[in-house]
């Protein structure tokens, strides 16, 4: 996994908690972070008695909000210090590329850390087929005694033949949000979700680039916001990269191609020219953020980082937002939003697993999440039931809470006319291909001129290649 040349080892000594309070708490000129007083329970305390002395090695999945990950540094260092332990944290980013090949190539060398977290969604499937993880279904059942049960999406993508593989962290809720000061000026009506063609016409409405307006903030350039949201079209249009199994692919389907078709007219058709930014062609996962944060897009589809982002920094854009759960389309009514988890794994081979799991419970639940939850508000959420009803903070901290926690029950599985249901069978293939960035390909060669269906069909075929280097035969 390629780290960042800007994201730096954090350690953590029981012995020296003085000097690490001192980088905690230096913010480098971004926000406060949120002081919260970290405690680690007695039960706790009492577990990590016979392992005092000890070390662990773990991997953070760097988040948004630099408060967030300073409030984090905290936590960990009130572990440390709190059962004589040593914890070393590295910061990296889930959108390198070869972060799973690397993660596999450390294992396999025995030079991983112990713990990670990273989203489940994304990555557990793949390093769980690479024969990379352990078992810690004995952690998720005496959580669950304590907290209830994790967000629902947790159950697809974190469990193997009956067994967990990762241990939910916390959870990220699917957003898409909206300039509702635009959209009144336009008659426009705020609703809990759009179709796809709906949000379409309305960012032309709502766009006048003579006012740097531009209603239209979505990428198709290589982005992991962008491999969302080419997904989310295909999937509500009635298209899918594999079967329910997770092992077959059938991406080349003419609900596929009519969903390329309707995102490549978005981005080649002359008449929506008006309602793209300048350089949409080229963004990177930053920079939807930075271009709504500067009040110049109508409508992004993001994590709730954007949303923290406006909140904590007292943009205006905030109080102008109308968040709402996302878009349908031809083959399904309700928008497919149910969110991912941030999930703890422990990998083969850890040097010290016990610790690892100690620490993985330790951050879940009360003060230790609180203080990364309030250092990135919305973005950062409790994945347990009853973390939710553990303070004040979560019930009336912000007015998109409720939502929040909903979508953490949402029902699963959702099914399309056309037979799949989602979330899928966790699928290593699919996520190689979406790694691999095979969507947002696509989409570039249909904005240079190739026939969507063409594109399709020979993206198909690029598929079917990664999902037999995963091990399914096609």
């Amino acid at each position: 996994m390629e780290e960042k040349k800007d994201l730096s080892r954090r350690t953590f000594l029981g012995m020296s908690a003085l000097g690490v309070l001192g980088l905690a708490g230096c913010g480098g000129g971004g926000p406060a972070v949120p002081q919260v007083d970290v405690q680690v329970p007695q039960a706790l305390l009492d577990q990590a008695a016979a392992l005092r002395g000890g070390s662990v090695g773990m991997l953070s999945q760097k988040l948004y909000s630099e408060a967030a990950n300073q409030a984090l540094d905290r936590s960990l260092q009130a572990f440390a210090q709190a059962t004589g332990t040593t914890v070393s944290n590295d910061l990296v980013s889930g959108d390198a590329g070869d972060m799973v090949a690397k993660m596999d190539a450390e294992v396999k060398a025995g030079t991983s850390r112990d713990l990670a977290f990273m989203s489940d969604r994304r990555f557990v499937g793949q390093l769980h087929n690479l024969g990379a993880l352990t078992d810690v279904t004995d952690v998720v059942e005496e959580l669950r005694a304590l907290y209830g049960e994790p967000a629902t999406e947790a159950a697809n993508y974190c469990v193997f033949d009956g067994r967990w593989y990762a241990i939910p962290y916390h959870f990220i809720a699917a957003g898409m949000y909206l300039r509702k000061d635009w959209y009144e000026e336009k008659g426009l009506p705020l609703k809990p979700h759009y179709t796809w063609e709906e949000l379409r016409d309305n960012a032309l409405e709502v766009s006048d680039p003579a006012k740097r307006r531009f209603g239209w903030g979505l990428t198709v350039n290589r982005s992991g916001d962008a491999n969302g949201f080419i997904a989310n079209v295909i999937n509500c249009y009635g298209g899918a990269i594999a079967d329910n199994t997770g092992t077959k692919v059938v991406f080349n389907s003419p609900e596929t191609v009519a969903a390329v078709t309707f995102i490549g007219d978005i981005y080649t058709n002359p008449k929506y020219a008006p309602m793209l930014p300048p350089g949409i062609g080229s963004w990177t996962d930053s920079s939807n953020n930075e271009n709504w944060l500067a009040q110049i897009l109508g409508l992004t589809l993001n994590q709730f980082s954007v949303y923290a982002d406006s909140k904590t920094k007292n943009n205006p854009v905030y109080a102008n937002t109308h968040v709402f759960n996302g878009a349908t389309g031809p083959a399904i009514d309700r928008p497919l939003a149910y969110g991912e988890s941030n999930s703890f794994v422990v990998f083969k081979g850890a040097k010290n697993p016990d610790l690892a799991k100690l620490v993985a419970k330790f951050l879940v639940g009360g003060s230790a999440l609180l203080g990364v939850a309030k250092g990135a508000p919305c973005l950062v959420n409790p994945a347990w039931d009853k973390v939710w009803d553990s303070d004040p903070y979560y019930t009336s901290g912000d007015p998109a809470f409720p939502a929040l926690r909903e979508q953490t029950r949402t029902p699963l599985p959702m099914t399309t006319t056309t037979g799949y249901t989602f979330p899928q069978a966790p699928s290593p293939g699919d996520q190689a291909a979406t790694a691999a960035y095979l969507l947002t390909d696509m989409m570039q060669s249909v904005i240079q001129g190739t026939r969507p269906a063409d594109a399709v069909a020979s993206t198909h075929a690029r598929i079917v290649q990664v999902f037999e280097q995963q091990g399914y035969k096609q």
